[in-house]
């Protein structure tokens, strides 16, 4: 894949770019995905979430952080802005794809469910990626990155339900979060708003704890 920028920086090595903070930022988000997955696969659903929950905060910091840095160049930027999509399929798109999975113990009834939610997912973030906000700074349709707020919060209540019961629960908001992901509703930048970037650090600390306390 080839891109158009660069004319700003044609000599930086490949892994300069981690000097730069939202970078960091991202990958620190990345690092907790891999632990999210690494306990969706060993069953450790309490400390999945945990993960799943601190990768939206620190992609919502990024790009908190990125907007308030100066001296930031145009290659930096778009290179910021391709990794954190390429990190957003991953952590929108394959976790919670595996949550459902994983839950269902890997049922083959449940790959069209987690296939639907890679593609819906895949396909929002390169909507965004090409088209950005509507004119009115809205997204069309529902950012990915609410798919794991919400299943972070459904995951609050699993133990009111039998495993099959809860599993199938999974299934359909999965099938209902990916139809909204791709449909035309307008949502707000929720992570634009440094109030809800900080309420959502709030959220991140009580649903660590909360879940923290499954754990032990």
């Amino acid at each position: 894949m080839t891109t158009d920028f660069a004319a700003d920086a044609p000599t930086r090595p490949i892994l300069s770019y981690i000097r730069d903070l939202p970078n960091l930022c991202s990958l620190a988000g990345l690092g907790c995905t891999l632990l999210a997955i690494f306990f969706l696969i060993e069953g450790v659903y309490a400390a999945a979430m945990i993960g799943m929950i601190w990768a939206v905060g620190f992609d919502w910091a990024d790009g908190l952080i990125a907007r308030k840095m100066k001296g930031r160049t145009g290659a930096d930027r778009q290179f910021g802005g391709t990794l954190d999509l390429l990190i957003d399929i991953v952590s929108y798109g394959v976790t919670p794809a595996l949550l459902v999975l994983s839950y269902g113990n890997f049922h083959p009834a449940l790959l069209p469910v987690a296939f639907i939610m890679l593609v819906f997912g895949a396909i929002r973030l390169s909507y965004f990626n090409t088209f950005g906000l509507s004119n009115d700074e809205k997204y069309t349709g529902l950012a990915i990155d609410n798919n794991s707020i919400f299943f972070v919060f459904l995951f609050m209540f699993s133990d009111y339900f039998g495993q099959p019961v809860f599993s199938i629960v999974l299934a359909v908001s999965g099938l209902c979060l990916a139809a909204l992901n791709v449909s035309q509703i307008k949502t707000p930048k929720l992570s634009g708003n440094p109030l809800n970037v900080v309420l959502l650090a709030a959220y991140t600390f009580a649903v660590s704890i909360f879940f923290g306390l499954r754990l032990f």
